[in-house]
């Protein structure tokens, strides 16, 4: 569930939501004339540093040859 608040409310009272919401750990949606226009959520595990080791794991879509050139030598313009 989420909070409702117009973006002028939220602007007289951005401090105070702001405390709220990290007790609540409630979302707050920002809206002008009606509409959404944000999302503001509570952070998640600010306290925990992750190792930078394995992070891109999985995100290779293809693997062909690491070593050959990425393109053809004569479509360089350094050498012309």
């Amino acid at each position: 569930m989420s909070k409702v608040v117009g973006a002028a409310e939220f602007k007289a009272k951005c401090l105070n939501l702001i405390d709220q919401m990290r007790s609540d750990d409630e979302s707050i949606v920002i809206t002008k004339r009606g509409k959404p226009v944000a999302v503001l959520s509570p952070a998640r595990n600010t306290g925990e540093r992750r190792s930078i080791i394995g992070a891109m794991k999985g995100s290779v879509l293809r693997y062909d040859d690491p070593l050959s050139p990425a393109v053809e030598p004569e479509d360089w313009d350094a050498l012309r």
